[in-house]
């Protein structure tokens, strides 16, 4: 939709008294009036010049992109005859008011034939429609049907419709509109012209609205057209019905401009200077001042999921610049009223403090959306990205621990509800023996904790202990280390799997049992790198039989104790499940037949 000039749109019976809201007054009335369509508007104007006209066309878009009006429009140019009968068949330059112009604007043409589906479901509405079909038109060169809202016809309306619509007369023209074209059969798509409506830009919507607003001798400050144009998320009909709103703020004020602050108040949107002001004290660790900036719009009338959707634009936004550098600010949904705001929160943090905000305000959308209260899961929100701010990511704490570091996350620090310190991110690693004996090579795991202690104080940290890097004199100590790590799950592989062939330090031979994971040679390998800190080689013979597997030694001790053989004579058909190691013995494990796993 864009600016439409003419009387066209006007109604015949129009006075003085009546009154036509903009959305209807403003109603585009030629391909020359749409805006944001430059690629529809080419594609039909160079099949109207080749006379390569198709006989169906399909519109989809979001609500109020035009596609009822360029249905219209269409209808309009395949029917058009100057005012004086001059007929140079269909054409999409319509400079003048043609014969059957207004009639097909107002919906009152015999030919051009407009249908609700929403209303009209059913297959015998579909029946009568296609009972016209075969009379030649009226009035005009082509009989038109326009079906609005055409995904909400019946399965059996669609089927109905088929056969019409592959092989219509040469005098029928069909034009669907529809906002939901993935419930639209593929049997329908596949005989028609698909266009797709974009939503309308931002900076061309306010622009838009501009020019509209002078054309009714208003006028709207920059920023209340900007809120408009964000606020209508690129549907010219709902801006158009704001600014419709607007202009009444200052009707009889002597043509004075509408503030942008009215236009706020009115949409119930948040002060985008205390958006920036929200963000950078939430991230920057300091909870109170957040809150009480919330509270500020929260009394100003604010709705807490739109300060939730804000914060998110604004954290966009300033990602793009992160990303893309300094001239991205101005291409954002925010404009280039925030691009120094958005700069100078960009330059200030990281991208992943800047992604974990993104994440964070993600889910507390979905929580002020559906909570009772949306207030408090606002404010819980913005209090989670405020303590979030202490933490290191996980790439951080990484690195913290390559460095042997054990401190809290850079940042600001919080206060905590008694004025001592607030949680620290604690870092506790369980680390295995790097190549040069020092705990932090290895890592293999790492668990970030919020501590702190009663009284205020930061909590402990635990410290690591090195020690020398194993040697291995047999299989069986490649085993006990991985009991030592408590890599439990590998432990079971090695006990039920590998059949040794041979064994010396830097090189091992095994065999497989069957059904053994085809990684574990390869994770074998690894181990045994990561463990010694030197090069290991590990092959496999598959024509070896190997040793027995530590498991199938296990059991067959097992079995020559006279206890267990006088068991299966009692009971023949029983089987062993698991061998346990006695209570506080040596090697007190878990079972190694089940397979089962401490991951700690």
């Amino acid at each position: 939709m864009s600016i439409g000039d003419g009387p066209i749109g006007e109604s015949p019976i129009a006075s003085s008294d009546s009154y036509q809201v903009l959305a209807r007054k403003y109603r585009p009335q030629s391909f020359d009036d749409l805006i944001g369509h430059q690629a529809m508007v080419r594609t039909l104007r160079n099949a109207f010049a080749t006379r390569r006209i198709a006989h169906a066309w399909v519109l989809t878009g979001v609500r109020g992109v035009g596609k009822t009006t360029t249905a219209r429009i269409l209808a309009r140019a395949l029917n058009y005859v100057g005012p004086g009968g001059e007929d140079d068949g269909p054409t999409v330059d319509m400079p003048v008011e043609g014969r059957h112009c207004r009639a097909i604007a107002e919906s009152r043409h015999p030919d051009v034939m407009e249908m609700d589906a929403a209303s009209r479901t059913g297959v015998n509405d579909i029946r009568e429609l296609i009972d016209g079909v075969r009379y030649a038109p009226v009035e005009a060169r082509f009989k038109v049907y326009i079906i609005d809202e055409v995904h909400m016809l019946s399965t059996a309306a669609f089927n109905a419709l088929l056969k019409t619509l592959e092989e219509p007369p040469a005098h029928v023209k069909f034009i669907f509109a529809t906002t939901e074209i993935r419930k639209l059969p593929v049997t329908v798509l596949s005989r028609c012209q698909r266009f797709d409506l974009k939503r309308i830009d931002e900076a061309t919507l306010a622009a838009h609205l501009s020019r509209i607003a002078e054309k009714e001798g208003g006028a709207v400050e920059p920023g209340g057209l900007a809120m408009i144009a964000r606020a209508a998320e690129g549907s010219v009909r709902d801006a158009l019905s704001i600014l419709d709103q607007a202009l009444l703020q200052h009707a009889g004020d002597g043509g004075a401009a509408v503030r942008a602050d009215a236009i706020r108040d009115m949409l119930g949107l948040a002060d985008r200077t205390l958006v920036w002001d929200l963000l950078q004290a939430a991230l920057s660790g300091d909870a109170p001042a957040a809150l009480n900036v919330f509270a500020v719009q929260y009394d100003a009338g604010a709705e807490p999921a739109t300060v939730m959707r804000d914060l998110l634009e604004v954290v966009h936004l300033a990602t793009r610049v992160k990303a893309a550098g300094r001239g991205a600010a101005a291409d954002g949904a925010a404009g280039e009223a925030d691009a120094p705001r958005a700069v100078e929160v960009a330059e200030g943090l990281s991208m992943n403090a800047l992604t974990r905000a993104w994440g964070l305000l993600m889910k507390g959308l979905q929580e002020t959306q559906v909570a009772p209260d949306a207030a408090a899961a606002a404010e819980i929100a913005i209090i989670r990205l405020a303590y979030a701010a202490d933490l290191p990511t996980p790439d951080e704490a990484l690195r913290m621990l390559a460095k042997g570091e054990h401190r809290a996350a850079a940042g600001a620090p919080t206060r905590d509800g008694r004025g001592g310190e607030g949680p620290r991110a604690v870092l506790r690693a369980r680390s295995a023996h790097s190549s040069r004996g020092g705990p932090a090579a290895g890592v293999a795991a790492l668990s970030i904790a919020a501590r702190s202690d009663p009284a205020g104080r930061d909590a402990p940290e635990p410290s690591a202990r090195p020690s020398a890097a194993p040697r291995f004199a047999t299989f069986e100590d490649v085993v006990k280390q991985a009991e030592a790590a408590r890599e439990t799950k590998f432990k079971v592989e090695l006990e039920t799997f590998v059949r040794l062939v041979s064994f010396e330090q830097g090189r091992v031979a095994i065999a497989l049992a069957d059904g053994a994971p085809k990684e574990l040679p390869g994770k074998l390998l690894q181990r045994l790198k990561d463990w010694t800190g030197e090069a290991w080689a590990v092959s496999v013979d598959a024509g070896a039989m190997g040793k027995e597997t530590i498991r199938d030694r296990r059991i067959a001790t097992v079995m020559a104790d006279p206890i267990v053989k006088r068991a299966f004579e009692l009971f023949p058909n029983a089987e062993i499940m698991g061998v346990y190691n006695a209570p506080g013995g040596a090697g007190d494990e878990t079972p190694a037949e089940t397979g089962e796993t401490d991951e700690d």
